[in-house]
């Protein structure tokens, strides 16, 4: 996140058009910045989801199935003795 911040904050010039010939330049710099805010929020609140939905089905997360078939949760002290 921070790396992300520092970058951001490095192509914000570029973003901004400052400078001579900046006109050139900016299309460049609201690409980097667009992208690494996409990338960033991806990252953050997308990607978690996506493992948290596929952990539900794996059958190796915390939901465990019985044998009536049933989804069964796996208490988290008995989860850690086990390993």
């Amino acid at each position: 996140m921070m790396t992300t911040l520092a970058a951001i904050m490095g192509a914000l010039p570029i973003a901004l058009g400052l400078g001579a010939g900046a006109e050139l330049r900016q299309p460049l710099g609201l690409a980097v910045v667009g992208g690494l805010l996409f990338s960033q929020v991806i990252t953050l609140f997308i990607t978690p989801v996506i493992y948290l939905a596929l952990d539900r089905y794996s059958g190796t997360g915390p939901m465990q199935i019985d044998a009536d078939g049933n989804r069964v949760g796996v208490p988290v002290a008995q989860d850690a003795a086990a390993h």
